[in-house]
């Protein structure tokens, strides 16, 4: 709870850190040879609460995934010659001038889902809702369309701040091209060639001028308000079932058909005395873009329900395999940062054979989320339903919890004694101090001699968990390596 974002939108400038703790840590960064604005960029980096939001916006092929890729400074984002190669919506962290912000990289709008002004306005409306700033990207070779103009509106209806790009403009020749998009009405184009990242630096200065410095913190109503759990699986898995049986009436629509429910639906529940808001959303089907019509945009507006949840209960049909699609959704909730619990429904309908087997399934399957908390349910019967809020506290206070600075390393200290990362070329690189600079979910910043190995983060995540707690919770971990050893006083 020490990062609790204050209301004004901004958190503590140490990250979770208090200020006898952190100026404790910059003395020991010091000692180690560390720049002092080198680690304190660091802990902000590691300790931020949400970063702003930049949504990369325009039609097909007009250069958005290349200028994503300028943006962030690597090829993350996959570019091909023709249009329609990003499907769903990417988001990668970037800095530009020593800020720090979320770029998301949208897929061009299709006209084979619901038309051509229904996709525009699915693809966009849930990009630019969510962003706090938009770059809408036109092709200057070619000038505003009919499309370029249906996302003008968009833009002004949602009354974001928006940077024009005009791409593709290699030279003074293609100057004039970019001169005659303030036709749209949104003010300066700025000439950008994304591809060989000319003009792009103008652009990032104009882009940081429109982002605020961090949004709020939206979890609860307010400070102690209730918590938000968004139930989200597969379509028919019982995510609407499961929130009838938990508020012992019926809320919300139930059928054997899948996809009743389109969008979320939010109930207030007590459960043990305390209030919670439980949030039912749309079953998530194959990728958005394969699905049409209700389903495209339900499954958006189920996205936007997890970023704003703090625990997401995954609900799988344990009568079936676990799918592809099951794993994409359990990803999807952890690369959003939200506390994970597993609940496995329909338990009653398993035989021995079918118990035994997704018992294997879950161990290769779901390796990836071993820290989250299990519940076996039946949302029809009630079965084991009294087990799902111990589960969802359990995954909250992991969520929340944090380890002291001095405890940490005393800790780290113990592993680099007792395993030591491997030598490689020669050398062998060993973590040197750390500290835990945010949480929701917890971030931890690591500073090093050298490069560590994912593997060997990968144990020290293990350890940390084993020692620590941390159940139903992510943990991010970032290493800062220590540059020049000449630095040290």
């Amino acid at each position: 709870m020490n990062d609790q974002i204050h209301s004004d939108g901004s958190d503590h400038e140490h990250g979770a850190l208090g200020d006898a703790e952190y100026a404790e840590f910059m003395e020991l960064a010091a000692q180690e040879g560390f720049d002092p604005e080198e680690v304190e960029g660091a802990i902000g980096a590691a300790g931020h609460g949400p970063l702003p939001v930049l949504a990369v916006v325009g039609r097909p092929n007009v250069g958005k995934s290349t200028l994503v890729n300028r943006i962030i400074g690597r090829r993350e984002a996959v570019v091909q010659d023709k249009p329609g190669v990003t499907r769903d919506r990417v988001s990668y962290e970037a800095e530009w001038a020593g800020r720090r912000f979320k770029v998301v990289d949208t897929g061009g709008w299709e006209q084979d889902v619901l038309g051509l002004d229904a996709s525009v306005a699915a693809q966009a409306e849930y990009a630019i809702s969510t962003a706090d700033a938009v770059v809408f990207v036109v092709d200057a070779t070619v000038g505003a369309t009919d499309t370029d103009e249906a996302v003008v509106r968009l833009l002004r209806k949602a009354k974001k701040p928006v940077v024009l790009c005009a791409n593709k403009v290699d030279g003074q020749s293609g100057e004039a091209d970019a001169t005659a998009l303030w036709s749209l009405g949104l003010g300066e184009p700025h000439p950008v060639s994304s591809l060989h990242g000319r003009g792009t630096g103008d652009m990032l200065d104009a882009v940081l001028e429109a982002l605020p410095e961090a949004p709020a913190q939206t979890f609860g109503t307010a400070l102690g308000g209730p918590r938000r759990i968004a139930l989200i699986g597969r379509p028919n898995v019982g995510k609407s079932s499961l929130l009838n049986k938990v508020a012992n009436e019926d809320r919300v629509v139930v059928n054997e058909l899948a996809g009743t429910t389109r969008d979320p639906v939010d109930e207030l529940i007590e459960l043990g005395g305390v209030t919670w808001k439980f949030i039912d959303t749309a079953g998530i089907r194959r990728k958005v873009h394969l699905q049409e019509g209700a389903d495209y945009y339900a499954s958006l507006r189920t996205a936007a329900a997890v970023e704003k949840a703090e625990v997401a209960v995954i609900l799988i049909d344990s009568s079936e395999s676990i799918s592809v699609q099951d794993q994409r959704i359990v990803t999807m909730a952890v690369e959003a940062g939200r506390a994970v619990v597993l609940a496995f429904n329909k338990w009653d309908t398993l035989d021995e054979e079918r118990r035994y087997y997704l018992e294997r399934e879950i161990d290769t399957e779901l390796a990836q989320v071993a820290w989250a908390p299990r519940v076996n349910v039946s949302a029809v019967t009630g079965r084991h339903m009294e087990k799902l809020v111990p589960a969802i506290e359990t995954a909250i206070e992991g969520w929340e919890t944090r380890v002291p600075t001095g405890r940490l390393n005393a800790f780290l200290g113990e592993i680099v004694a007792s395993h030591p990362h491997p030598v490689r070329g020669g050398k062998q690189p060993r973590i040197l101090f750390g500290t835990q600079a945010g949480t929701k979910p917890p971030r931890f910043v690591l500073f090093a001699s050298g490069f560590l190995e994912h593997g060997y983060r990968r144990f020290v995540e293990r350890r940390l968990r084993e020692e620590f707690g941390f159940e139903g919770t992510p943990i991010h971990i970032s290493v800062r390596v220590r540059e020049k050893r000449s630095r040290k006083k």
